[in-house]
């Protein structure tokens, strides 16, 4: 999913998508449809297919992009936040690689190595600590279940439909446990994925972020 706020956002999200393009992946982009330009350049990236959802919101978006990747057919669909260029770059071959050695999980995580998350904010790395100890409890393997990218199987998709938009990032803890509860296996596949340098700063409004999406990633492991 895609929302450029800023100037600084659409040259950020352009760079990294441009990245996960060069891939030759097919893509999904959900976009929140508020830039024409922003929006141009997303039809224009290979093998992309755009879509605006009705509805504003997080989850209108994830619900809107999870149903069309899943009308490609594939078993199985990779998920990601839009502005991990580091990840596309550094990352993601290695990780879809390792994946296919696990045919019989309902979701694989790429997680970050102990090293790798004492890159993050100091606030940051106890709000997701909270989550990844408890949602490791509630599924029953142990790690980072926090940084983003993960791949689900598409018989996962239904359950994301209709979900309550207060849910917001809790939609993906919602899933891991939701896959538990199937009988699906969870499987982590850790990796150095240090946090960007740009990004290794926090201020105020950027604990309030860590804590509402602390808040919404519980509401995911009990609803």
């Amino acid at each position: 999913m895609t929302w450029a706020r800023s100037a600084e956002e659409d040259a950020l999200l352009r760079r990294a998508l441009t990245s996960l393009a060069a891939c030759g992946m097919p893509l999904v982009i959900a976009d929140a449809g508020v830039s024409t330009s922003f929006l141009r350049f997303l039809e224009r990236l290979p093998h992309a297919s755009v879509v605006v959802p009705s509805d504003r919101g997080l989850i209108s978006q994830i619900s809107t992009s999870l149903e069309a990747a899943g009308s490609h057919r594939s078993r199985f669909i990779l998920y990601t936040e839009p502005d991990k260029q580091s990840f596309f770059e550094r990352g993601l071959c290695d990780f879809v690689r390792a994946a296919g050695n696990h045919p019989d999980a309902g979701v694989i995580l790429a997680s970050r190595s102990p090293e790798s998350l004492l890159t993050f904010p100091r606030m940051q790395r106890y709000a997701e600590g909270v989550i990844n100890n408890l949602c490791g409890e509630l599924v029953g393997v142990t790690g980072d279940f926090s940084y983003g990218p993960f791949v689900m199987d598409s018989a996962l998709v239904p359950f994301v439909a209709g979900l309550d938009p207060r849910l917001g990032w809790g939609w993906r803890h919602f899933i891991f446990r939701t896959a538990h509860r199937q009988g699906r296996r969870i499987a982590l596949i850790a990796g150095d994925y240090p946090c960007p340098e740009h990004q290794r700063m926090e201020d105020d409004a950027e604990r309030s972020h860590r804590l509402r999406q602390l808040s919404q990633n519980l509401l995911g492991l009990i609803d």
